[in-house]
């Protein structure tokens, strides 16, 4: 008796001396717990506190690692905001619980049916999106895909919200947007979409053709890519989307084959890797305290309060402007940075498109034998931007709008032990940062030569 008390005794004092968590930490965890067993098989119900905890951190590494974030085992801010995205309902990782491996339809004329409409869209407009969407998989394969309007389709697709009949609920606006089953009879296929999200046929709202052409890729059989240029990456993105990426291509052709009738497609290039040793760099500005880098239809975001740096496709962010950059500068006493692709440049106010851009690039005083803007870098010290282009630069002044006289100059006349081009420039402190290839060279404004040299993807922590 005396041995069971002093046991309970012990219990307690075991159990107040741990720091209770805060309520928002709770809930934190809470909404944790719940992503990690939709997506990543999180168990529920474990008995033992370490175990629970070891269990938790396997598998946040697990999701870590999927979307290539720091793996800590950690509820860091860069965790539980991907966390917090619009999505895929479907699992990352995983098999559907009740289906085999490698799931394909028998044959290549697949049916589909359309058994209610939403109405945030005319019937016409989901009609049209339904079938671009198929059409985008068919344009790869041999499949066909052929509509009914009545009985069972191969891929029934439906409009519900919460519970819709399946046992897999939606979760109300955001979060998860849409879901679909791999081939197989009955629910095998079938892809139904959140009512409670508000779908458009443009970037206005979620964007019903690019969400059905990712669900039916699951339709088809294919699972999550953790490529965030994949179509079948689990993210919403306006930016993602048709062409297809290789690695959505050679995911669907693994299960179906080619299109022996059809030009090949060229895919989309993949997500840059931040550590390839070779990358280079498109463009590189300051935003607002923070540094972007673009690279393909892609850019980095890094900010000191940042661990890593956070990679987002460009046309997520701004719709309005192309998706590759050749050059960009931030002039902060406007407010504004400055992109140019080809010859044409917009002014980005934040996140917003400037009035009364594009403009040419030649408004600036460039001559029209120039046809694009390799790299632009503002010098704060001297209000001036210096604008480079093939083996040469211009300096631009900030206050009058005008080009300053005896320009263009020789980049490698001007740069010495630098070469002759630049691919992007920044400007710290007294200091310019010129990026070419994979090699970035630290240069003394005041002094006129280089202090260092560094690979270019140093400044992303590789």
């Amino acid at each position: 008796m005396e041995a069971t008390v002093l046991l309970l005794v012990l219990l307690v004092l075991a159990h107040s001396s741990a720091k209770p968590l805060s309520t928002e930490e709770t809930a934190k965890r809470l909404k944790a717990e719940r992503y990690l067993r939709r997506f990543y098989d999180l168990p529920a119900g474990l008995l033992g506190a370490q175990k629970s905890s070891d269990v938790m951190r396997t598998k946040i590494k697990e999701m870590q690692s999927f979307f290539d974030l720091k793996v800590t085992g950690n509820l860091d801010a860069n965790t539980l905001e991907v966390m917090e995205l619009p999505r895929c309902g479907v699992p990352d990782v995983g098999e559907y619980n009740h289906f085999p491996r490698n799931l394909k339809w028998p044959n290549n004329n697949v049916t589909f049916r359309i058994t209610n409409y939403t109405p945030d869209l005319k019937k016409a407009d989901v009609d049209r999106a339904i079938r671009n969407a198929l059409n985008v998989w068919s344009g790869v394969t041999p499949l066909t895909f052929r509509k009914l309007y009545r009985g069972n389709a191969d891929i029934m697709v439906s409009f519900g919200s919460k519970e819709h009949g399946d046992y897999n609920p939606f979760d109300g606006p955001d979060g998860l947007l849409a879901h679909a089953y791999p081939p197989g009879k009955d629910i095998g296929g079938d892809t139904h979409f959140d009512e409670d999200e508000h779908w458009s046929k443009d970037s206005s709202a979620y964007n019903l053709f690019l969400v059905a052409t990712h669900e039916f890729g699951h339709a088809l059989g294919l699972s999550h890519s953790s490529d965030p240029g994949a179509l079948m990456f689990p993210i919403y993105s306006y930016g993602r989307g048709y062409p297809l990426s290789e690695d959505d291509i050679e995911g669907i052709q693994d299960l179906y084959g080619s299109n022996p009738n059809r030009r090949k497609v060229k895919p989309k290039p993949d997500a840059p890797n931040k550590c390839d040793p070779m990358l280079s760099f498109d463009a590189v500005t300051e935003l607002r305290g923070e540094t972007i880098i673009f690279k393909d239809r892609f850019y980095w975001r890094l900010h000191p309060q940042m661990p890593e740096p956070e990679q987002t496709l460009i046309k997520s962010t701004w719709p309005s402007i192309p998706k590759k950059v050749d050059a960009a500068y931030e002039n902060p006493e406007k407010d504004l940075v400055f992109i140019f692709s080809g010859i044409r440049m917009w002014a980005l106010n934040g996140y917003t498109l400037a009035e009364g851009y594009p403009k040419y690039i030649h408004k600036l005083g460039l001559p029209k034998s120039v046809e694009k803007v390799d790299a632009a870098v503002y010098i704060r010290d001297t209000g001036k931007t210096l604008l480079f282009a093939e083996e040469d630069y211009w300096s631009y002044d900030e206050s009058t709008g005008t080009m300053d006289s005896g320009f263009p100059r020789s980049i490698e006349m001007d740069f010495p032990g630098m070469g002759d081009e630049v691919d992007a420039a920044a400007y710290h402190y007294g200091h310019l940062y010129f990026f070419h290839d994979h090699v970035q060279f630290e240069y003394s404004y005041t002094s006129r030569k280089v202090i260092r040299i560094l690979r270019t993807n140093s400044i992303l922590n590789c």
